[in-house]
């Protein structure tokens, strides 16, 4: 089986604006790709931009998916790891791009074997529930918000923060007014505090039940992870500040985070994020699956790699929930109320919906 050709798609979802600590997505700004092989077998990969959190936008996803594309053309794509090493020959970093070129290839290859992907790679069903993130507002209209997702269904509520701090501690305090005693509650700063104001926040925050907290600080202040660990009530867990498993290694040796937040769109796909999990798995460190603003195509890769992955306790697969005005998706897994339910066709199995397809700008290489 050698590699034809690529189809590469400008997979733009309109959304409602989604507001974190380092700025506001007003679109999903998705790529999608499709490697196709000589015996008729294509894998389909998606990736999601989030500029002020990668660096990437939309824009130098396309650029490099067509410079990505040429390089694999005639190869053989169940090589996974020699393919994404011609990727890391050809650019470093890049790696949201990357993630959607390792989705496809882990797709082709589950196909090839006739299996779902999830078995392809050795997991098995279990119950997934998922949070629901809410984005920045007053903490008025977050508690509000919070208050209809508990009388939805919703167990566990992720909470935006990062701005003024005063501020973001009466966010949590209405929320948990809002929702009572039994919501679980997390929190992620999206890198919004300093070292000075997370040791206050999590401090003042410890009263109202936090399961964890996100990112605190900005990745420059990784070297004062270790001393808000030791000092804070609430654990934290790592997001911007672990993107490979050297990053994961080195949190974790320096005793600088409780926990590791997963995401294809840093890892650079499913070949990475498994290095990642061992290496939490082999020192008991838990971790969870994220993402950015991808469609149930990349959310449901994203369950079948946690459905593979045992240290994978805690489940953000609400992107596609978070304001996404149209699902541009056929197939893939489905949510019954927060739990979420991997699909058992063959691969990655879901697909782009060919009529929203039409309306996407394409590229053939």
């Amino acid at each position: 089986m050698r590699i034809s050709h690529t189809e590469i798609y400008r997979f733009s979802i309109p959304t409602e604006p989604f507001v974190i600590a380092t700025g506001t997505m007003h679109y999903a700004q998705n790529v999608l790709i499709r490697i196709h092989t000589d015996n008729g077998i294509y894998g389909v990969g998606e990736c999601s931009a989030f500029p002020m959190i990668v660096g990437e936008s939309q824009e130098t996803c396309l650029a490099m998916a067509k410079e990505f594309a040429k390089i694999l053309i005639g190869k053989d794509p169940l090589d996974i790891p020699e393919r994404m090493n011609d990727l890391l020959g050809y650019a470093a970093h890049n790696n949201t791009i990357k993630s959607a070129f390792d989705m496809a290839l882990f797709d082709i290859a589950a196909k090839a074997a006739g299996q779902p992907l999830y078995a392809f790679l050795g997991g098995e069903k279990r119950t997934i529930e998922t949070d629901m993130t809410i984005g920045i507002d007053s903490p008025g209209a977050m508690a509000k918000t919070a208050a209809e997702l508990r009388e939805k269904g919703c167990n566990i509520i992720k909470i935006k923060l990062g701005k003024e701090v005063h501020e973001d501690i009466e966010r949590v305090k209405q929320i948990r007014e809002a929702v009572g005693a039994d919501i679980l509650l997390r929190l992620d700063a999206n890198q919004g505090w300093g070292f000075d104001e997370a040791l206050f926040a999590l401090g003042a925050l410890e009263q109202y039940n936090i399961q964890f907290c996100e990112q605190p600080m900005r990745t420059w202040y990784d070297d004062r992870l270790p001393e808000l660990k030791a000092n804070s009530p609430i654990p934290i867990m790592a997001d911007e500040s672990v993107y490979n498993h050297h990053d994961a290694r080195k949190l974790i040796q320096s005793a600088s985070v409780d926990y590791l937040n997963i995401k294809f769109s840093k890892s650079g796909g499913i070949l990475e994020a498994q290095k990642i999990h061992e290496i939490a798995l082999q020192t008991g460190t838990k971790c969870m699956i994220g993402g950015m603003l991808e469609s149930r195509i990349a959310l449901s890769a994203n369950l079948h790699f946690a459905l593979a992955s045992p240290n994978v306790v805690f489940f953000d697969m609400d992107s596609c929930l978070l304001g996404h005005l149209i699902d541009p998706v056929v197939g893939g897994l489905q949510y019954t109320g927060y739990f979420v339910d991997a699909p058992d066709t063959l691969g990655i199995g879901a697909d782009a919906d060919p009529k929203f397809l039409e309306s996407c700008e394409k590229w053939l290489v």
